[in-house]
């Protein structure tokens, strides 16, 4: 019994049980939605695909999780590298330990040091006081390091040696610090071309790729996307408290046959506005032509013509190949039994990025 009462009691002190108990269901109701959400959003690690390329995904992140081994997230910009990042380190021993996540893109290149590595008072202009860097902050759990490849040669080097030695020196100071941090980066950038470009120092591209996961653009694993627009409608219906049953199935044929340039991101956020401004249960094809989806060109040749074939066949096989390779040149051009030097002309014939 939760409560209880004993004869004779006044009307008062009933009411103040009941109050009791029902405060007791509402939590025990907020818990029970709470441990569900939680194993909904890290069932298979949150990643939503069925597609056989995410389930690679998924079971190299459930392998590598166990371990303290050092991973490089690659993929097209939306496709879900922080998330792979974050189940990775919520599924590990290190669990309880913090993640911190550094956008090395979005920090301007003379404060990533400070950022990262932290520094001493008087380190520079303005440091006024001791502070702490995110590789401090990380101590005993995980760094996440975002746009990887957008670290200046001076940086990277730092960074080469906290992977090897396991410690740094915050700016400004002349004594090392250890750390015990697990580091997590992720790129959309081809970082084995910036080796051979010479933009990217070799030694830490192969620290960094100890566990390689490349997560395919969803473009290439379309059966994904009827169970992600079906969690996506769920997730936005329940956060604007709408009622919405599912969508027409033209509406849904028309999400599978679109491109999706930003992959699962963009996809998302296309349901969350139809969810919004659905005024039906059902989302019907008016609110998917509101949204400007656009299908993606229908399978086989454009039209009859010989030449426009042939430029739209090298075009396609081009961009297979560097999606099946993960962008990595030296193995699309082998894959396409060419040599790079031929894969750099077709790449700059055809525009590709």
């Amino acid at each position: 019994a939760l409560d209880f009462l004993q004869k004779p009691f006044e009307i008062d002190e009933l009411l103040v049980v009941v109050d009791r108990a029902l405060e007791h269901q509402r939590l025990r109701t907020q818990h029970t939605y709470l441990i569900s959400e939680r194993d909904e959003e890290f069932n298979h690690y949150g990643i939503v695909g069925r597609s056989r390329r995410m389930q690679e995904v998924i079971r190299t992140a459930e392998v590598v999780a166990k371990s303290k081994s050092t991973v490089l997230i690659t993929g097209e910009t939306g496709t879900g590298k922080e998330m792979v990042a974050r189940a990775i380190h919520y599924h590990s021993p290190q669990r309880e330990m913090p993640l911190i996540k550094v956008n090395c893109a979005a920090i301007p290149e003379t404060l990533l040091e400070s950022e990262l590595f932290g520094h001493v008072r008087g380190a520079f202009t303005g440091a006024a006081n001791n502070k702490k860097g995110k590789f401090a902050l990380a101590d005993g759990g995980t760094i996440f390091l975002d746009e990887i490849g957008t670290m200046m040669p001076l940086l990277q080097t730092k960074l080469l040696r906290v992977l090897q030695e396991r410690e740094f020196e915050p700016l400004g100071s002349e004594r090392s610090q250890k750390v015990d941090v697990r580091v997590i980066a992720a790129t959309n950038r081809d970082l084995r071309q910036m080796v051979t470009d010479g933009r990217f120092q070799e030694d830490l591209y192969y620290r960094l790729n100890v566990i390689p996961i490349h997560i395919p653009p969803l473009r290439e694993r379309r059966e994904d996307i009827p169970v992600l627009v079906e969690h996506f409608v769920k997730k936005h219906a329940q956060r604007a408290g709408k009622r919405i049953d599912g969508l027409e199935p033209r509406v849904l044929e028309a999400l599978q046959s679109a491109e999706w340039p930003g992959n699962v991101r963009e996809l998302e956020n296309t349901v969350e506005r139809a969810v919004v401004l659905s005024p039906t249960p059902i989302v019907g094809p008016d609110v998917v032509r509101l949204l400007g989806v656009s299908a993606a060109p229908a399978p086989g040749l454009p039209s009859l013509n010989l030449r426009q074939n042939l430029d739209w066949a090298e075009r396609e096989t081009v961009r297979r190949a560097l999606d099946n390779s993960g962008g990595i040149k030296k193995d699309a051009a082998e894959a396409m039994g060419i040599s790079q030097r031929a894969l750099s002309y077709y790449l700059a014939k055809h525009r590709i990025e």
